[in-house]
């Protein structure tokens, strides 16, 4: 069966056209400027034509799981709300960021990963995701059982990436103490009980980290797996990184380590929700000042699913890069990473994962997205 979509603006890997796509057997079958008279083509008045977006890093699952602090809710249908946010986000193939190891903050984190992939699991061959569901867990290096529990999920089908994280008070994105304590205490901390778990924390950090993160890339050494920093700051922590193999730079928080990534020849990923809103949440480096700087590779959705689609149009703008170049950030750059070759781009014998998208007023809309040839919004 061939599916047309036609009068479209494709965006294609380095040009826009005015044209039209056939898919056929799930594929991108041919690529021809202008419009079709073919009976049964379907009519995308005009509207962009991207490739579908590959999300590197989403944390969405977590948000769906406690929509409220204390209200937990039932995780397989945590799963399909996430997977049915995520393809309405123009996301067609998503690698869930569920971490492995707890700071003292979030009780429950490891019953939200395991039931989460429990959950894909049982869903998965049910043919009920819209989105391909890959795993990214994020490794908490200073945490207790973290190695442990990544030796129960490393051989998993579905993993594809692997973040090295140190989410301790004073390290990394949380370097601002002052900062964090505000942020715990705005959430209902006590604020001795954060001034204890600071120190217990630092504490734990100075026993723990080093063993840690050594019995982590011995678990993985060999393995396809992508291993990935996390909110680099420093040119010596990034030194680390490369001298331990790590070949991708997730979420540079200073424009320093971000430099010394591109200078190391990691790829760099950096947050969609950054670079809409023009800042980071955290006080950290600005994804435009990145961006303009040529130190971005790549864009994940993190805590927004539907930044993507958005950031793209707004590096495309105001990151003054044009529209293909900025699609690829989140379309055929995080595909290579992943070390997915048959997506990413409209091209002849890719996959025919699609988004529609029409500019309103300055905001991108997602209309429809398909994968595989197959309309799933």
């Amino acid at each position: 069966m061939t599916l047309i979509l036609t009068n479209a603006i494709l965006v294609l890997p380095t040009e826009t056209l005015d044209g039209t796509v056939a898919i056929r057997d799930g594929l991108i079958a041919d690529i021809q400027p202008g419009r079709t008279t073919t009976p049964g083509a379907v009519d995308l008045d005009g509207d962009y034509l991207l490739p579908g977006i590959v999300d590197l890093h989403t944390d969405n699952l977590e948000r769906q799981v406690l929509p409220r602090t204390n209200a937990r809710w039932p995780g397989r249908a945590a799963l399909l709300a996430h997977d049915a946010q995520c393809a309405a986000a123009g996301i067609t193939t998503v690698l869930d960021a569920l971490c492995l190891g707890d700071l003292g903050f979030d009780d429950d984190r490891q019953r939200t990963t395991l039931d989460g992939i429990a959950d894909l699991d049982a869903l998965l061959p049910t043919g009920l995701l819209k989105c391909d569901h890959r795993l990214h867990l994020r490794c908490e290096l200073p945490a207790i059982g973290m190695p442990e529990l990544l030796d129960t999920l490393a051989s998993h089908p579905a993993l594809c990436m692997v973040s090295l994280m140190d989410h301790t008070p004073g390290v990394g994105q949380y370097a601002d103490l002052d900062r964090y304590r505000a942020m715990r205490r705005s959430g209902g901390d006590d604020p001795g009980m954060v001034d204890r778990r600071i120190d217990e924390l630092a504490q734990q950090r100075g026993r723990l980290r080093g063993d840690n993160r050594a019995k982590l890339l011995a678990r993985l050494r060999g393995s396809k797996v992508i291993l990935a920093s996390h909110d680099d700051r420093t040119e010596e922590e990034v030194a680390e990184n490369l001298a331990d193999g790590l070949r991708v730079s997730e979420f540079p928080v200073s424009r320093i380590a971000a430099q010394a990534a591109r200078i190391g020849g990691m790829g760099i990923i950096a947050g969609g929700p950054n670079l809409v809103r023009g800042h980071s949440h955290n006080g950290n480096v600005a994804a435009m000042e990145l961006l303009r700087a040529g130190l971005i590779d790549a864009l994940a959705s993190d805590y927004v699913p539907g930044s993507l689609v958005h950031a793209a149009f707004v590096a495309a703008e105001q990151g003054g890069i044009g529209l293909p170049p900025a699609t690829r950030l989140v379309s055929e750059s995080p595909a290579r990473m992943a070390g997915l070759t048959d997506r990413g781009r409209i091209a002849a014998g890719l996959r025919a994962d699609f988004v529609r998208v029409r500019v309103h007023q300055s905001v991108p809309v997602v209309r429809q997205v398909w994968r595989g040839g197959e309309r799933v919004i």
